[in-house]
């Protein structure tokens, strides 16, 4: 994979990282009523789930490259156009609300990983994202398994430190996101159009 390249996949995953979604608003539910230490467990949950997901959508893709490499193209314009949907839904999505309750019963562990786990694989959005996100950074000229391994750990660490970060600062971020909120989905539905449009046609 392109250092380029690379970098403006990195970028883009941040972007996906820092939208408000349903396991970043674990961790920061986690965070804020049980404490970073514990919520580490929500999104170790949550980055396996992701993990899994991705080598499922590399996995399919890669099985179509086999079979009809000249699909790539058209997946690409495909996959922008959803990423364009994606960012218009986005932009019209409500300012996150989140209240914290603390029922004063400390869970275990492995409850909060389960929790973080199954969260990510129960959306079946994002197996369908995954398709229409990766096909954009892929060159079929270079080896599949290499950059596939490099795209999954980028992804893997982007998330996991972003989750953290969450469940750190969670009583200082929470009112922020209530707050601005709106401004923030439609900054990041702005960036999910720009992907959408711009990769494309940079192949």
């Amino acid at each position: 994979m392109a250092l380029d390249l690379w970098f403006v996949y990195f970028l883009a995953t941040l972007g996906l990282a820092l939208t408000p979604g349903p396991n970043s608003l674990l961790a920061l539910t986690h965070g804020g009523l049980y404490g970073a230490r514990l919520a580490l467990a929500t999104i170790l949950g949550g980055v396996l789930g992701f993990s899994l997901l991705i080598a499922l959508a590399m996995f399919g893709l890669s099985a179509l490259l086999k079979t009809a490499p000249a699909a790539l193209l058209a997946l690409k314009w495909l996959g922008g156009a959803y990423l364009i949907w994606l960012g218009v839904q986005l932009w019209r999505s409500p300012p996150m609300s989140l209240m914290l309750v603390d029922s004063g019963v400390r869970p275990r562990a492995t409850g909060l990983f389960r929790q973080g786990l199954l969260s990510a694989l129960a959306n079946p959005k994002v197996i369908l994202f995954y398709g229409a996100f990766l096909p954009q950074f892929v060159d079929a000229q270079r080896g599949l398994a290499v950059q596939f391994v490099v795209m999954a750990a980028t992804f893997a660490a982007v998330e996991f430190l972003v989750e953290l970060l969450l469940a750190l600062l969670a009583f200082r971020v929470r009112p922020w996101l209530e707050r601005g909120g709106r401004a923030f989905n439609r900054c990041c539905g702005i960036l999910f159009m720009l992907i959408g449009v711009a990769l494309p046609l940079a192949r």
